[in-house]
């Protein structure tokens, strides 16, 4: 006798193998943006932009005649994604250092001023795709200036220098997960507000590269579809 095969039951099999691939399918990409801390480096080139001259003693009108206003920066950062498109971010900069020159009539003054700080961010994502998000960030960032400073001719103040300040930072960039637990990131933020000890106040951009890595991604896990009896 031949057993003929319900149809329904060929259309249940078809549903749950569809629902199977489906849920393999979507897992690489759920579990790339699932809730959990990660960490993170970044490295990359500052610009810095101080437009203020020195206030001297005794005053005098000074000039730039010189300036190295580009520097490698990096920094090092850890945080929370307690949404799937929102996160919190802190940690360590260092910006780099710059070298700078004033001349006027009274004599010179030249140095070199280095920044780093610590910042707290929140960041806010938006996935597409299976493996690309484009992110911004909007924070606040503590950042120290060192300044070493020379003088000559009548103008004083030589010397060591430090500031410290807090400052708004934001920036914007795009990541791209080459697993649910590694992921290249690649921004571009600013540090405004930050003060220095010769030049005043200015800002800092920061063009960088980094790695991500995500603590407890789920696995995806293979799924062993058992067919129903006719």
């Amino acid at each position: 006798m031949i057993s003929r095969q319900s149809p329904f039951t060929g259309f249940r099999l078809r549903a749950v193998s569809l629902a199977v691939l489906g849920a393999a399918l979507a897992t690489p990409a759920l579990a790339q943006w699932a809730p959990g801390a990660y960490i993170g480096a970044n490295v990359g080139r500052t610009t810095a932009d101080f437009d203020g001259a020195p206030a001297t003693t005794p005053p005098t009108a000074l000039t730039l005649t010189g300036e190295d206003d580009r520097e490698i920066g990096y920094k090092l950062y850890g945080g929370y994604q307690f949404h799937r498109n929102f996160a919190v971010e802190g940690g360590f900069y260092d910006l780099g250092r710059f070298d700078y020159t004033y001349s006027g009539a009274a004599g010179t003054i030249s140095g070199n001023t280095r920044y780093r700080g610590l910042n707290l961010d929140l960041v806010g994502r938006l996935p597409f795709g299976e493996r690309f998000a484009a992110f911004g960030r909007i924070g606040a960032a503590y950042t120290q200036a060192r300044a070493n400073v020379t003088t000559t001719g009548l103008i004083a103040g030589g010397g060591s220098r430090r500031e410290s300040d807090l400052g708004a930072k934001f920036g914007l960039g795009l990541e791209y997960a080459f697993t649910p637990n590694l992921a290249v990131r690649a921004e571009w933020e600013r540090y405004h507000r930050v003060e220095d000890p010769v030049r005043g106040r200015g800002h800092i951009d920061m063009a960088s590269l980094g790695l991500v890595y995500r603590f407890g991604a789920p696995a995806v896990v293979p799924v062993r579809v058992v067919a129903p009896p006719p």
